[in-house]
């Protein structure tokens, strides 16, 4: 039987708990030490039985560890994955993968010259669901992409702002929330070629967005649009459409992603599958439908799991940290053309 990898843990706020739950139940790793700069981590670190460092030097010295999980402050990301790959450890990195296109470059660059693996936790990839639409579109069972329309539409309760970083700039609803929806519109659709947005910070009046409008021109020619607030009622987003975290309730029969081509739609979560009977069917004709069926399972612990392959050299990673520069490249394109009133191209990385 294969000894378990040895994980430290960088970073124990919610996400780097959120980890640890999902690691509990994988038997092929073992969480072997946890760093933070909080002196309260300690007693959460003996309370697991692991070694506690407030400095992730210190403990990549002394603990060794064959992997990391990286979940400390975005603007910590990359300099720490770097230490980290200095020192040989593969790493599970927090999205968004840096703060900056050119900080992201030097990661990539790191990673290719010390060919250390980096799995950045764009997790929404991991869910079996999103794998059976990319299945689907992958087999043509919507001939070619022509539109998508992507709903990210809550409200946040005014409490979520009494932790100051949510008020300060760059903690918007963008970086925070809407890049999760960029990447899997990627990872779906294909690449972004081209931008157009609108933001506003009208409705609470705070230095980030809380309402944005994004038009997306996609390589393949299909057009898009995401729409998103975090100040309005309503049920359309991947948070309480999916089910994915029980935290959240479940709207189960709304959509928060539209996708349709020549020959047929899809509506996500439900990954419901609208067709003509005849191929040239057209508006005259009823629409069929059929829910596509697919295994569930918890998309962090597939995300683990896939990292411990990643770590042992048995798999390369899902989201790179090029693939998530590319989506923090379309983040920033978006803030430039809200700023510019233009179109804009997103930086190659």
């Amino acid at each position: 039987m294969q000894t378990p990898l040895s994980i430290a843990l960088i970073g124990a706020g919610s996400m780097g708990q959120q980890h640890l739950e999902h690691l509990e139940n994988l038997s092929q790793a073992k969480l072997c030490a946890i760093s933070d700069p909080n002196p309260q981590v300690a007693d959460f670190a003996k309370a697991r039985g692991v070694a506690y460092f407030a400095d992730h030097r210190q403990m990549l010295i002394q603990a060794k560890p064959q992997a990391a999980i990286i979940a400390n402050p975005n603007n910590l990301h990359v300099q720490t994955a770097i230490e980290c790959l200095e020192a040989g450890v593969p790493v599970l990195l927090e999205k968004p993968v840096g703060v900056g296109l050119d900080e992201v470059r030097k990661l990539v660059k790191a990673s290719q010259d010390s060919g250390v693996a980096v799995l950045v936790g764009h997790h929404r990839r991991h869910n079996p669901l999103i794998a059976k639409a990319r299945q689907l579109l992958e087999a043509g069972k919507l001939g070619q992409l022509t539109s998508v329309t992507a709903l990210w539409q809550l409200r946040k309760p005014d409490s979520y702002f009494e932790t100051p970083w949510r008020r300060e700039p760059g903690a918007g609803m963008l970086l925070t929330n809407l890049i999760h929806d960029l990447d899997l519109l990627r990872h779906l659709c294909g690449e972004v070629q081209s931008v157009q947005a609108i933001t506003s910070n009208q409705t609470r009046g705070l230095p980030n967005e809380d309402k944005v409008a994004v038009l997306l021109q996609f390589a393949n020619g299909a057009l898009g649009s995401l729409t998103g607030s975090d100040a309005v009622v309503a049920p359309w987003s991947w948070e309480l459409c999916s089910a994915e975290n029980p935290i959240y309730p479940h709207q189960a029969d709304q959509p928060c992603y539209l996708l349709a081509g020549t020959e047929g739609a899809l509506s996500l979560p439900q990954l419901k599958h609208w067709h003509y009977a005849e191929a040239d069917g057209g508006w005259h004709q009823p629409l069929l439908s059929d829910v596509q069926p697919y295994t569930d399972a918890p998309a962090l612990t597939r995300q683990l799991a896939h990292f411990i392959e990643v770590a042992q050299g048995n798999a390369e990673p899902l989201v790179s940290a090029a693939d998530a520069g590319r989506t923090l490249a379309l983040i920033e394109a978006i803030r430039q053309a809200a700023e510019s009133g233009q179109a804009c191209t997103p930086e190659q990385i």
